[in-house]
Parts: C-alpha cells; sequence; structure tokens
C-alpha cells in the first residue's frame, strides 16, 4: 500500500462488506457522564443500533434521559438481573464500575442477550474469563469496548504497518494522561482500588497498551513497570503509572498514563524505513491528524474528527447482525488484563514479568 492509496478514502469502513437489515436493540446498564454524554448519543448517531432500555440505580433522575433519546424502558439493576423486559433488546452494554461487568454481562449472558462491555472485562482475569466462557456458553457475541480499534486513524496505521511502509516498527511511544479531579471528586469510583480494580494504568493505560497490541497485531511477551502515588486522594490507587512492553518481534513499547497531569495523549511508531505519529489519539475525539515518513517521503493528513463511539457501537451492531466475529472480542480483553496484572507485579516486585 503506498501512502497515497492509503489517504485515499481514508475514513472507510474497511469492515463494512454486507448492508445489514434492522438494528440491534440495545440496554445501556450504567447510565453515568460516558454513557449519557458520548454512548447514548453515539447509539443514537449510528445506523446498527438504538437505545430500547436503560438500567441505572436511579430510575427517576435517569427519565430526563430516557425521554431525550426516545427510550421506553427504564429498570434498576435488579429488575435488570431478574430480566424484567428482556423482550425489549437483544443486547447489552455494560457501562458500570469495573468489578460489576462481571455481574451484568454474565447475567446478560444468561439471558440470550449479545454483550458489549467496556473495558477492562472486569478486575481479574479469573473474572474476566467467566465473561468470556459465559458468553461461548450462550452462543452470543462478545465485544470488549475498544472503540479506538474501529477508529479510522488506528484502522490506517495498522494497514500501513502491515504493508512495511515504515519497515519493521522498532519503538512504540505511548500516553495518556488525564487531570481527574477535574472532572470527578475524591469519592469518584476511579479511586477505590476494589472497584476500578487499579488506577491510572488500568483506566488509561489501557489505551496505549491495547492500541499498541492493535496496531502490531502481536502480544508482548514481557512487562516491566513502576506506579506512583503522592497521597489523598490517590493513595489507594496508582496516581502515574510507566510501563515498557517487549515484543518477539523485538520492538518495544514504552507508555505512560496519569491520573494528575495536564490532559494529553500520544501514539508514535518508529521503524527502520520511518515513522507514524497520530495526534491526541485517546483524548475522547481523536482528531484525525497524522504524520508519516516513509524513506524520503513524508505525508501529512487532516480530515474532519470521526466519533469514535458512533464507530464502535455500529461495528458491534454489523458484527452481531451479520454473525461476524469482533475482532475486539473477549480474548483481546483478556489479554489486555494479563498485561495489566503482570505490570502490577512488576511495580510491586520491581522485576521484569514475562507473560505467557
Amino acid at each position: 500500500m503506498s501512502l497515497e492509496d492509503a489517504f485515499a478514502n481514508f475514513t472507510r469502513r474497511d469492515w463494512e462488506r454486507d448492508e445489514p437489515d434492522g438494528t440491534v436493540r440495545l440496554a445501556v446498564i450504567g447510565v453515568g457522564g460516558f454513557a449519557r454524554n458520548r454512548a447514548l448519543p453515539g447509539i443514537a448517531d449510528g445506523s446498527y443500533c438504538e437505545t430500547t432500555m436503560l438500567v441505572t440505580g436511579s430510575p427517576d433522575r435517569t427519565r430526563t434521559a430516557a425521554e431525550s433519546f426516545d427510550v421506553s424502558h427504564v429498570v434498576d439493576y435488579d429488575a435488570f438481573l431478574a430480566g424484567d423486559h428482556a423482550e425489549t433488546y437483544d443486547a447489552v452494554y455494560v457501562a458500570t464500575p469495573n468489578a460489576t461487568h462481571g455481574k451484568y454481562a454474565i447475567a446478560a449472558a444468561e439471558h440470550g442477550k449479545h454483550v458489549i462491555c467496556e473495558k477492562p472485562l472486569d478486575t481479574s482475569l479469573e473474572r474476566a474469563r467467566e465473561i468470556v466462557d459465559a458468553c461461548a456458553d450462550a452462543g452470543v457475541t462478545l465485544m470488549t469496548a475498544y472503540r479506538l480499534q474501529t477508529e479510522p486513524t488506528v484502522r490506517r496505521t495498522r494497514e500501513l504497518v502491515r504493508d512495511g511502509v515504515v519497515g519493521e516498527v522498532v519503538q512504540v511511544h505511548g500516553g495518556f494522561s488525564h487531570p481527574l479531579l477535574e472532572h470527578a471528586g475524591p469519592d469518584s469510583w476511579r479511586l477505590d482500588p476494589d472497584l476500578s480494580g487499579g488506577g491510572a494504568l488500568v483506566d488509561l493505560g489501557v489505551y496505549p497498551l491495547n492500541t499498541t497490541r492493535f496496531v502490531l497485531d502481536c502480544d508482548p511477551e514481557g512487562v516491566y513497570a513502576t506506579t506512583h502515588s503522592s497521597g489523598e486522594p490517590f493513595d489507594a490507587v496508582d496516581e502515574h503509572a510507566a510501563f515498557q512492553l517487549e515484543f518477539d518481534t523485538g520492538a518495544t513499547a514504552s507508555c505512560t498514563a496519569s491520573f494528575d497531569a495536564h490532559a494529553s495523549s500520544r501514539l508514535e511508531l518508529v521503524g527502520t524505513e520511518g515513522m507514524i505519529h497520530i495526534a491526541s489519539p485517546f483524548g475522547g475525539v481523536v482528531p484525525q491528524e497524522m504524520v508519516v515518513e516513509s524513506g524520503d517521503l513524508r505525508m501529512e493528513y487532516t480530515g474532519p474528527p470521526i466519533d469514535e463511539v458512533c464507530e464502535e457501537f455500529d461495528y458491534f451492531g454489523y458484527c452481531v447482525l451479520t454473525g461476524t466475529d469482533p475482532e475486539p472480542d473477549g480474548a483481546d480483553g483478556v489479554a489486555d488484563l494479563q498485561a495489566i496484572e503482570a505490570a502490577y507485579e512488576s511495580a510491586k516486585t520491581g522485576c521484569r514479568v514475562a507473560l505467557e
């Protein structure tokens, strides 16, 4: 693939090969800020999903959101677990705190419903594998909500890497910082290790981790990590994290994550014959700006922002409607949890940890 070919029709949905009929009816489980501000609008703007039920701990306070998005049913968590109104939805989107993902994803599978679950799949490998097994046993689709895998800039990057445009990738540099307390209070569930499973590493570091695995199309074989917290309210979780991933190709990825730094993100791949730089890939809306150098050739692409949340739900709906296995499946989510658990072990012991 030439750079001109890659940049032509840049926003193409290379995964969209058929024209499925109908839509996937979704029950959105957990109606917090992201669900209200990003997921519900993204679903509404897409073609292959529609929201037909909201599941929340505060049904009365959720009525306004239900009316705004023309959602007919609002139930509490116990009602969902009991199977109330199960006939009104085909799949669920799990957007509750991390430690509760398994509870609702497994219940959905037992109801015979497809599942798209926020990352991480849960707070432990054991629980994540239980989700994968439950969905497999029920014969339903499971997708881990890695929206960047459906985002055009990241997909074009993987194509360029696969086609050797930058030679063999030698180094990856990825970072994501987000000042948590500017957007959430000190009582946020993200600062509770029992609910979150960790701090900046598991919440933000998973973005460069998964995106690197996706564009390189391979898993790390070793990880070395350090974490640091300066005190309250970060005393129970990691405030800052840095980790290095080693791949059997010889490539290394140096990644950072922070809950208490200026909002910033970046991803850069350096190869034997060139480099790729993506501007602000992890911050919520990818600006569709990238620079590619290949030998003596340098090209820049700038295009209109794409709502990767809309892309994500359309991809999930497309997979369900066509019987296509999603790339960010349950195994993808499990692989990231393996790397995250190894990174926390490394940070605790000060040693490199091998991954199976």
